[in-house]
């Protein structure tokens, strides 16, 4: 499945979510080993005491038994939680603290009532409680020491720990996402120069190269490839542009000649019909070769960083009325309605090259008068809009299909058949659109299939 995520972005996530998992992972262990650490800590805790009190009654066994006594109370008083020591004979019987003392009335777990030694588990007041019970034979008959540690502390000292890690878990997500981020520009920045680069390179400038930092990444070979790349297409470009220049040129002189010798033939009063009718065809399509290498000469010399054109201060107003004049035998011709209309201002100034500009606006009013049948409407409009001047071509043709449209300045397109029908080299539309490149205008094309096209040229505003 195709990602429409950026790659700082993807990279950006993927640090994230390293970064979180790596985190998480973290805690979890600390988690484990600080539980595993409380546990042990509380367990060794009350074998201690358990010991130390078996060393006790073993060292007082044969003392009287109020001295005893005292000693035991002696050592529960001592301890934290001493009133979870007590001490009982095999058969279930409080020796210490002696009855009627009060005790606590923990629930003691069977076996360690029974003798059992090890450790377990007792809830009580609704605290969990860990017991340890241990065997101890002493004078006049053996004793089972009981000592219980509360496990509460424990337990709040890992729900504080799990706080702060939930708590901290989305801050640090925040941290790691706009470090990954900050990180993932900072390394693609580069990378965005040089896409930034080669894209203002076009086939007028393809002797650019692209800049690098000798740092010896990937980064500087992608970059000595690419400018590999560019070296390969200036020389294959300029080739082809060479040949084109100079086939075009080469056959212009045979192209006259064959032209000639047929409007000489034309003129012999002895000419029969039929040859008359063969040579007129030969003028004619000499004429359209003719006009096809001038074409192709003109954009060879454009591929060619060739622009022969003078800038100069141009007034659109007059210009396009001279180019509708011009227009007005092929209007009539064709029964059209030719609407100019240019706006409230009457005078439209840019610079740019008047004989490039002239050429340009014929070309968009032959292809409407062209395809547009007859009777028709096209109209020509000149406005300005922002500080930029607009020209609009509109007719009411056969117009262009939506899959042709965005091939329509293509050199030696045809739309499709129903526009193949009319004479043409197929240059024309690619002419107007590298006339409006130099001219630093953006034109466009917009049309609905059978009901017309529209022909839109935005000049930049006027220094």
């Amino acid at each position: 499945m195709k990602s429409h995520f950026s790659i700082s972005l993807r990279l950006t996530l993927w640090i994230s979510a390293a970064f979180i998992c790596g985190f998480v992972a973290f805690g979890g262990a600390m988690w484990l080993d600080l539980n595993h650490t409380t546990s042990q800590g509380r367990t060794k805790t009350i074998t201690g005491r358990a010991r130390r009190l078996a060393e006790l009654l073993q060292s007082t066994q044969f003392e009287p038994s109020d001295r005893e006594s005292a000693k035991f109370n002696d050592f529960a008083e001592a301890t934290p939680e001493g009133r979870f020591i007590q001490v009982y004979d095999l058969d279930r019987n409080r020796i210490y603290p002696e009855p009627p003392a009060p005790a606590v009335d923990f629930p003691w777990p069977r076996q360690a009532l029974d003798g059992t030694a090890g450790i377990s588990e007792a809830p009580y007041n609704g605290r969990l409680y860990r017991v340890f019970a241990r065997r101890i034979d002493v004078h006049p008959k053996p004793l089972l020491i009981l000592v219980a540690g509360n496990l509460e502390d424990n337990r709040l000292l890992l729900q504080r720990f799990s706080f702060g890690l939930i708590v901290s878990t989305p801050v640090l997500l925040a941290v790691s996402a706009l470090c990954g981020y900050f990180l993932s520009r900072r390394a693609l920045d580069p990378v965005d120069r040089l896409t930034a680069s080669v894209r203002s390179i076009t086939i007028g400038n393809l002797s650019k190269r692209l800049s690098f930092s000798a740092t010896g990444d990937e980064l500087q070979r992608l970059a000595q490839t690419c400018n590999e790349m560019l070296a390969r297409l200036e020389n294959a470009v300029g080739q082809i542009a060479r040949f084109t220049a100079d086939a075009s040129h080469e056959l212009r002189s045979p192209l006259s000649l064959i032209r000639t010798l047929a409007e000489v033939a034309l003129r012999d009063p002895r000419i029969d019909d039929s040859s008359a009718s063969a040579f007129r065809e030969i003028v004619t399509e000499a004429e359209n070769a003719a006009l096809l290498l001038d074409d192709m000469l003109t954009l060879a010399r454009a591929d060619a960083g060739h622009v022969e054109a003078v800038f100069e201060p141009v007034d659109l107003t007059s210009l396009l009325a001279e180019v509708c004049a011009r227009a007005m035998p092929l209007v009539d011709v064709k029964r059209h309605t030719l609407a100019v209309d240019f706006g409230a201002c009457k005078k439209h100034s840019i610079c740019g090259d008047e004989t490039s500009l002239r050429r340009l606006f014929w070309i968009l009013l032959d292809n409407a008068i062209k395809y547009t049948p007859a009777g028709g409407r096209i109209a020509l409009s000149l406005d300005c809009v922002n500080g930029r001047s607009r020209v609009t071509v509109t007719d009411t043709g056969i117009g262009i299909s939506a899959a042709a449209l965005p091939h329509i300045f293509d050199r030696f397109y045809r739309a499709d058949a129903s526009r193949s029908y009319e004479e043409g080299t197929g240059l024309g539309l690619a002419i107007a659109k590298w006339i409006a490149g130099i001219h630093q205008a953006t034109l466009t094309a917009h049309s609905d299939e059978g009901l017309g096209a529209t022909f839109q040229l935005v000049f930049p505003p006027a220094a």
